[in-house]
């Protein structure tokens, strides 16, 4: 994608504010000096908001706790910063849910297929009975969420070769997937040709055509100019994806109890704000990706969500989780197993 796209789209789709904040008054000289690491762009609503948190956890504490955000991977790989804020060298990551269930099998229930119709199911989950039990799992280790979830969006598929309108049409169908077991088993339940791929090798295997197709949200499509591979865009909305803002938990522990307020407090009025951006960058890259020679399919979300019924796809995973965990999920989604 071109350098124009990349910021345009996304600071306007964001409503983005400059990443620097000027403080009027003095400030002291910190007593916890952390790192936040992510992998997303830094024009990306994740670090945009990001940043706005941190100058006001800044300016809340009066300087006593400076978070210094370092975006796109500066700092090591997604699954070198899961073991970096384990271990403590990184004191707060942000992962995508997806990613996080190599570690947590648990924070993959929100990922489940075709569970949620719309952001109203999302959210009175993840805000609510689903999300409190994932954030138990989580808490369980060494690290912690140190606020509510973030928003990575729905997941739709894109092709270069068939355009995929039904669930028949994607069986042998070509498809990288991230190294996650539900997106992998989901894709193959459905009969696809699914294999896991690391994101930084996806567009040279779309170019010469090793997959077919992928699926991601349209923020991700977007940024790394995979228009230029694919032709079609199917709004599938199989997997809705998350972020979870984790923290090493002594590092948490760590912090005064008004700080660790502050620091909450702070990151959940910016998650807010970041779920807002990514409806509004959705809508608005949705015409960009159309002018980029882009081609977007309707799809009847329920004709999937019946296949994968048809198949042992839910059963299995209730089995996986646990009839509490999958009663959490199905509170919101209704039956799926």
């Amino acid at each position: 994608m071109s350098h124009t796209l990349s910021r345009r789209t996304l600071l306007a789709g964001a409503a983005a504010f400059p990443l620097a904040t000027v403080f009027t008054r003095p400030v002291r000289a910190a007593e916890f000096e952390y790192k936040l690491a992510t992998g997303q762009d830094p024009t990306h609503p994740v670090n945009i908001r990001a940043q706005e948190a941190l100058a006001r956890i800044r300016e809340a504490s009066n300087g006593r706790l400076d978070i210094k955000l370092f975006p796109a991977n500066q700092l090591g790989s997604d699954t070198d910063l899961l073991s970096q804020v384990r271990n403590g060298s990184v004191e707060f990551f942000n992962l995508s849910t997806s990613i996080l269930s190599t570690f947590v099998a648990a924070a993959a229930l929100p990922n489940t297929g075709f569970a949620f119709k719309d952001y109203d199911d999302v959210w009175k989950a993840m805000d609510g009975g689903l999300g409190a039990y994932v954030r138990e799992q989580i808490a369980k280790t060494p690290i912690q969420t140190v606020s509510k979830v973030w928003d990575n969006g729905f997941r739709h598929i894109t092709s270069s070769t068939r355009e995929i309108k039904t669930p028949e049409d994607l069986k042998g169908f070509k498809i990288r997937v991230p190294p996650s077991p539900m997106l992998t088993s989901l894709f193959k339940a459905l009969d696809a040709g699914a294999a896991p791929l690391n994101f930084n090798e996806l567009y040279s295997a779309l170019q010469t055509k090793i997959f077919e197709g992928q699926e991601n949200p349209l923020a991700i499509t977007a940024t790394t100019r995979l228009y230029e591979v694919q032709k079609s865009c199917s709004l599938t909305g199989h997997v809705w994806d998350g972020y979870w803002m984790l923290g090493n938990k002594k590092a948490v522990q760590r912090l005064p109890e008004d700080l660790r307020a502050i620091v909450s407090r702070e990151l959940d009025r910016s998650a807010d704000d970041q779920r807002a951006d990514i409806v509004r960058l959705s809508a608005s890259l949705r015409q960009e990706l159309g002018s980029k020679g882009i081609t977007f399919l309707e799809v009847d979300r329920q004709k999937f969500r019946d296949a994968l019924g048809r198949t042992t796809f839910y059963k299995d995973w209730k089995n996986k989780y646990g009839d509490a965990a999958w009663d959490h999920l199905e509170a919101v989604s209704g039956k799926l197993a």
